[in-house]
């Protein structure tokens, strides 16, 4: 059975704190009509820090989205290589295992997608299937795994590497005053993540079950406004209050494969702020506890989209990874709006199936 193995995880090395982050919104935006709600917003999300991929005096600025693209396509091929390299040895493979790319990002575009230039950089078979994509937001970590899940699970002794590369800054619209945008600024952070799905042996979760889920109607909630300025991120006020709806979806997963969704070791899930994480506690009749690798995602890195479910699994690995057997869940939530789930169970020992 596929093997969702350790994650590879890397933040940009230039770090904006809460209170500067606060500073600059108070600063740039003091006639703002809604600034003392904008400020209250930033600050209950949690982040004490973010990582970006450029100096804030050059993140402030616009140059374009011809040149903000430029820039996402030279910080992408000269990061991801060493994390993809990293999920690779630590999911004892070679390059040449690889059957399938699953690459996801939101932040930035390239055609032939960074899939093809990963082949022909790290000298992948040129047979290696690609699955680029880019319009699942923050949902798509959660649904990269899926898909890995779903290529071995056609293909038994097939091996799948998901890479998400976010770089939220390179949304920064400094025109765009609407409160949803103003939140993002202080919400969003860059970072890159890779993992490995073997076909067979490896050591981490054992997927056993995915699904999804959309709540109708709701697909204005989380979207992205394309203009000559690039990604205008537009959030609905009503989007933290989601986990109500998405919460019996998480648990008719779980019914579905005879297990409680109250009842697991172990939770991984994307984290898009506090209240996310604070009513799925709530909802599933779970200890808030439990969420803890999610929550520290948020915490020191900021909401970095599609990366989160795997940086969240990372730190659950740093941990030393629950006994063998235990039952997990693992959720991705985003635009839709969208929850993608799957199940499986920890396994410690590389042992063959």
């Amino acid at each position: 059975m596929a093997t969702l193995c350790r994650p590879s995880v890397s933040v940009p090395e230039y770090v904006i704190t809460m209170e500067e982050t606060l500073e600059l919104a108070s600063s740039r935006h003091a006639d703002h009509p809604q600034l003392p709600l904008a400020l209250r917003l930033i600050e209950n999300t949690g982040v004490r820090t973010r990582h970006i991929v450029q100096p804030i005096e050059e993140t402030l600025k616009h140059p374009g989205f011809e040149e903000r693209n430029n820039v996402y396509v030279a910080e992408a091929k000269a990061r991801v290589p060493a994390v993809v390299q990293r999920a690779l040895d630590d999911a004892e493979l070679l390059t040449s295992d690889i059957d399938v790319i699953i690459y996801v990002s939101c932040t930035g575009f390239m055609m032939p997608s960074l899939t093809a230039w990963l082949i022909n950089e790290m000298d992948f078979e040129s047979t290696t299937r690609q699955l680029p994509i880019a319009q699942l937001g923050c949902a798509a970590g959660g649904a990269a795994i899926n898909r890995a899940h779903d290529f071995c699970t056609a293909y038994p002794e097939a091996n799948a590497l998901i890479v998400a590369c976010e770089f939220c800054s390179l949304c920064y619209q400094p025109a765009d005053l609407g409160i949803g945008n103003l939140l993002s600024n202080g919400l969003f952070g860059d970072g890159i993540a890779a993992a490995v799905v073997r076909g067979r042996g490896g050591e981490g979760i054992v997927l056993e079950r995915n699904g999804s889920y959309l709540i109708p109607k709701t697909e204005e909630w989380i979207m992205y406004d394309v203009r000559s300025t690039g990604f205008h991120f537009q959030l609905d006020k009503r989007v933290p209050a989601t986990m109500e709806p998405l919460a019996p979806a998480l648990q008719d997963l779980a019914g579905l494969h005879g297990w409680d969704a109250a009842d697991l070791d172990f939770y991984i899930v994307h984290a898009g702020g506090p209240r996310i994480l604070d009513d799925l506690s709530k909802y599933l009749q779970v200890d808030p506890h439990a969420f803890r690798f999610s929550r520290a995602t948020l915490t020191e890195y900021g909401n970095i989209a599609s990366a989160v479910v795997l940086d969240a699994l990372r730190r659950l690995f740093d941990e030393g990874g629950p006994r063998d057997r235990a039952r997990g869940l693992l959720a991705g939530f985003g635009p839709g709006i969208t929850a993608e789930m799957s199940l499986g169970r920890w396994r410690r020992t590389d042992e063959t199936d």
